[in-house]
């Protein structure tokens, strides 16, 4: 990177996880950051911290993706402070435990749309600046989930997912002539508090050690694999191995499988957006 024109990255869901792991990494590295969450609070500690550890921009706007004129507002909101942004880190993300039909409607399309359209329109949004300049890259946060079959107990998580993975595969081959780099990543089970949210920690907590990986690891390899123009990366050789067990497996064995191992990290009651 060229430190006389630090890049400058946004990333949503920055609060906690997967998504303050990335701001630690991008900033370690001398990015520039615009952080969005929905807790005010927490996203300007972070923006303040990371700030003053590597002495960059750290710029935090507080939205919540649920609401469809998110996106739209947090891009006026980028131009209003002449915020240019090379890299897009969609990340922000949950799940909503509990049978399809015995969910709100409501719940599930708050689901929806920070899962799939928000993440699409920032895209959207976004990619233009990019092209034009002949740099930039998208990093969608998918899961090994949507490579799998999906689970009784979270009907949309999976579904969401896969939709991030084939989305990215076509914007990257869209869009690498131009010099922009899209990748899904797919990590598996993560530390982060994804499943204190969903109320599945007691659960997942008695799941084999060796399943499960720190963001930290996930994001570190994640960079990595948008840097070497990977659409699809799945990390970890444990997730990686798991991928290619259930490409294997006939798709009523492999469904049969999930169907009967889903009560381990699934509950059957609801969340709302956290």
């Amino acid at each position: 990177m060229d430190d006389a024109n630090p890049r400058r990255a946004l990333v949503t869901g920055a609060s906690a996880g997967i998504g303050e792991a990335f701001a630690r990494q991008l900033a370690s590295c001398g990015y520039r950051l615009v952080l969005t969450a929905r807790r005010a609070d927490r996203l300007q500690v972070l923006a303040e911290e990371l700030s003053q550890r590597h002495h960059v921009d750290v710029q935090v706007i507080a939205l919540d993706l649920a609401d469809p004129e998110a996106p739209a507002q947090l891009l006026a909101e980028l131009a209003r402070r002449n915020l240019c942004i090379d890299m897009l880190v969609n990340n922000a993300g949950y799940g909503v435990p509990g049978h399809f039909d015995a969910v709100p409607w409501s719940t599930h399309a708050q689901f929806l749309q920070v899962m799939v359209t928000a993440p699409t329109e920032l895209a959207h949004r976004l990619l233009p600046a990019m092209r034009a300049r002949g740099y930039g890259y998208i990093i969608n946060v998918a899961s090994l989930a949507g490579l799998m079959p999906g689970t009784a107990g979270q009907s949309l998580y999976a579904a969401a997912k896969a939709y991030l993975i084939k989305f990215s595969q076509s914007l990257s081959l869209e869009n690498l002539p131009a010099g922009v780099h899209v990748t899904a990543v797919c990590p598996g089970l993560t530390h982060s508090e994804f499943h204190d949210v969903t109320g599945s920690r007691s659960l997942v907590s008695r799941l084999p050690r060796w399943l499960w990986m720190d963001a930290d690891t996930v994001v570190r390899q994640s960079l990595a694999a948008v840097g070497h123009g990977d659409a699809v990366y799945v990390n970890g050789w444990v997730n990686h191995m798991i991928k290619i067990a259930f490409k294997i497996l006939p798709d009523r064995m492999a469904l049969r499988m999930v169907g009967r191992r889903s009560a381990d990290f699934r509950i059957q009651g609801t969340a709302t957006h956290p």
